[in-house]
């Protein structure tokens, strides 16, 4: 009997050992293949990608930096005679720099930071010393830091008379010729500070630790008006976080920050405030007191005495705009828009000497450009249909032409892919950037031509210097070299539209696949998901074309689609995710299987998911609401219930007040529902989307009794960077190998 239970327990042994010998590691020469194509090693293969190509400061001409196997040189075309040139002589450039640096300078490897060009000077950052090119003597001399000296918290008037500052909480002016002080407020006190500010990242450290000093004040362009603001922490609360991970600490650190979440009652309010230099006193207004997610923004006229305030009511269903008169001391309102959901994309800017504001709004149901009189709030539409003007480029103050992006207008084009356009009164849009791709420009400062890099995702850029006139191309500047890349077997990812879950909209996605690509297997599916409302991922360029590369050289494929609910789009396109954010991945799923029914290659019993911030959201979404399709996810820094979320976010894109709504969507309260594999991953000091939420899923997640990873980066903010990024990283590859390849993972690789 005991020879026949020994002889079992061999069998079973040598079974299970078997199997378990028999699971594939991954071959280190797959890593190398995909760590070739993360940003840090790219540029070894791929050249000139991005390429930065930017104006002289005199608008002399223009600069950029070509890449090659021989190595980086900065060149300069100037636009009269549109011929290239190298900036500078790089090896003289390389021994000079070298004369203060203890390190071999190589010329064909220079790295030049906030480099301004002019014909007579560059001016750069390198090794954190600020220096001067002499460009005709070729000689090199330290500047020396201007702001050295400067005090921050002050600010000096336009016309140099007088310096605001603030003591004991109050705002004060000192004459600089007679160092003479001036009260302008009394009220001030204790967390009621004037000209102060809290930024989201501005901590406070300890139990009852100082706020950190800021200072913020805005000049008229006479000096004769102060504008500022009251910040109010007096009853607002504060979010925390501990730092565990300091090396001289042997205890956790606490680190306390203002942030309101959607409902709070105690947050931050901000008063604005703007006072008369001359007569040293307050300007009497009507202006709201708002919470620190919706403060009044102050921008000062070119009129003498003239202000201009916008906001938008809590919740973001009323944008305001109004004039102030600043010796009458009144308010004139001109424009006030509505919305029974959310009014977002919204833009005012004055136009100089005209006496009218041009208006970038929703309000037709489509994002675009109006003309307002300000005397009697008369709206004139510039641009007319069912498009979206992306951004205002530029005005023209001297002709009243104004210059845009638009995207949408053509049918049977992308609707995600950008053209520039111009318009003035009276007059009909016109095109300027007629090819078929996305276009991104840069305007020369005297508005005579513009810089335009064409391209698709699936199309290199071609960067073409333009007349801003008539847009005719005067000449190529640079394009990318992806010569090595396409020898391996790159090619750009591919592109697909379907019809969204509303059974009529078209909705837009890419595939990566990998190099070694071969269509008689089949790959598992990666979702590359953010479907936050506010932004959209679907690759409009071509400098997005090896976003996901790495990824897919493990042998996934892996997509980005925007599905209805994210932005780019028409209102009410957008608005389809309003109160209902947690039903964005249905077109995620719809289109992972349309590409399974169509492609034979594409494994729809193995999709996987990760995304980062509210791409973290989406992604446990994914396995709590769609368990049965969604088998494995990465969530990175999730905000996983919005009610624990910055207000301005969720109140924007859920609504406020905070309804049932919240609790519905929320990952923690849908925890029950995890079937697939989770890792949960957030940084310790996350003052952005506080990492509470992660540990509340954890618990969440605990007591219902699922099995999931946790990882936390004691030391990392929202972005992780370092040898934490690295490990965030290889944890998320190594976790879709052994779960979606089902493959034994490796860990002695270097992303350096």
């Amino acid at each position: 009997m005991k020879k026949t239970l020994f002889l079992c327990f061999s069998l079973l042994f040598i079974f299970y050992g078997k199997t378990f010998a028999q699971k594939e590691k991954m071959a280190p020469e797959v890593y190398e293949q995909a760590l070739s194509y993360t940003w840090s090693k790219l540029g070894k293969k791929v050249y000139n990608l991005n390429p930065e190509v930017k104006w002289n400061t005199d608008d002399s001409g223009i600069w950029f930096v070509h890449s090659s196997d021989v190595g980086r040189q900065y060149r300069e075309m100037e636009v009269k005679d549109i011929t290239q040139n190298p900036l500078f002589d790089h090896q003289k450039m390389a021994a000079a720099l070298a004369e203060n640096s203890s390190e071999e300078i190589k010329a064909e490897d220079l790295k030049l930071e906030n480099l301004k060009v002019s014909k007579d000077n560059l001016e750069f950052r390198f090794d954190k010393k600020t220096y001067i090119w002499d460009r005709k003597a070729e000689a090199l001399s330290e500047k020396e830091n201007e702001r050295k000296n400067e005090n921050r918290l002050e600010s000096e008037s336009p016309d140099g008379k007088w310096v605001a500052f603030r003591k004991q909480h109050n705002l004060y002016l000192r004459e600089k010729a007679t160092g003479e002080e001036f009260q302008l407020s009394k009220d001030g006190e204790k967390n009621y500070d004037y000209a102060g500010s809290y930024g989201w990242s501005d901590l406070i450290y300890g139990e009852g630790g100082p706020h950190p000093e800021n200072f913020y004040v805005q000049w008229s362009a006479d000096s004769r008006f102060l504008a500022t603001q009251v910040s109010d922490v007096r009853k607002a609360q504060k979010m925390y976080l501990l730092n565990n991970a300091i090396d001289s600490l042997y205890r956790p650190q606490l680190a306390g920050y203002y942030r309101g979440s959607p409902g709070d009652t105690n947050m931050v309010m901000v008063k604005p405030v703007i006072f008369n230099v001359d007569q040293k006193n307050e300007v009497k207004t009507k202006l709201p007191t708002n919470t620190h997610i919706n403060t009044v923004t102050i921008r000062f006229g070119e009129e003498p005495n003239t202000a201009y305030a916008q906001w938008a009511e809590r919740g973001f269903q009323k944008q305001v705009v109004q004039k102030l008169d600043l010796e009458k001391q009144v308010e004139e309102e001109i424009w006030e828009e509505t919305s029974n959901t959310s009014i977002d994309n919204f833009e005012f800017r004055p136009l100089k000497k005209t006496g009218k504001i041009l208006i970038l709004s929703e309000k037709s149901g489509w994002k675009q450009l109006y003309l307002v009189e300000e005397k009697t709030g008369k709206s004139t539409p510039l641009t007319n249909g069912e498009f979206v003007v992306n951004s205002i480029v530029k005005v023209d103050d001297k002709t009243g032409r104004i210059y845009f992006m638009a995207s949408g207008i053509y049918p049977d084009l992308n609707p995600y892919h950008q053209k520039l356009y111009t318009v003035k009164e009276g007059e009909k849009m016109k095109l300027l950037t007629p090819e078929k791709q996305h276009h991104q420009v840069d305007l020369s400062g005297d508005l005579k031509y513009f810089v335009d890099e064409i391209s698709s995702v699936e199309t290199p850029t071609r960067v073409v210097l333009r007349d801003l006139d008539s847009g005719k191309i005067l000449t190529d500047i640079i394009s990318p070299d992806v010569s090595k890349a396409v020898a391996e077997g790159w090619e750009a990812p591919q592109t697909f539209s379907i019809t969204g879950k509303d059974g009529k909209t078209p909705i837009y996605g890419a595939v990566w696949k990998p190099t070694n690509f071969d269509p008689n297997k089949k790959y598992p599916v990666i979702d590359a998901t953010y479907t936050g409302p506010h932004t959209q991922v679907f690759p409009k360029s071509f400098d997005r074309a090896f976003s996901h590369q790495a990824m897919a050289e493990l042998g996934f494929l892996v997509i980005a689609v925007d599905g209805l609910g994210t932005a780019g789009r028409s209102k009410s396109f957008r608005e389809v995710s309003y109160k209902d954010m947690g039903d964005n991945l249905r077109d995620h799923v719809l289109a992972i299987r349309h590409l399974g029914e169509q492609y034979s290659w594409v494994d729809t019993t193995r999709v996987g998911i990760f995304g980062h911030s509210a791409g973290g959201y989406d992604t446990g979404r994914a396995l709590l609401a769609f368990p049965e399709f969604y088998k494995v996810g990465v969530a990175s820094s999730g905000d996983h219930d919005f009610r624990m979320e910055k207000a301005w976010w969720p109140e924007m894109y859920m609504g406020w007040p905070v309804d049932e709504k919240y609790e519905e969507v929320s990952n923690i309260t849908n925890a029950r529902n995890l079937q697939g594999k989770l890792m949960l991953v957030h940084g310790g000091m996350d003052e952005n989307v506080n990492p509470s939420a992660t540990f509340k899923l954890a618990e969440a997640l605990i007591k219902a009794g699922k099995d999931f990873e946790l990882v936390i980066l004691p030391s990392q903010p929202h972005g992780y960077s370092g040898e934490a990024s690295n490990f965030f990283n290889k944890k998320r590859w190594n976790y879709f190998i052994q779960h979606l390849l089902d493959k034994e993972p490796g860990w002695d690789y270097n992303f350096e």
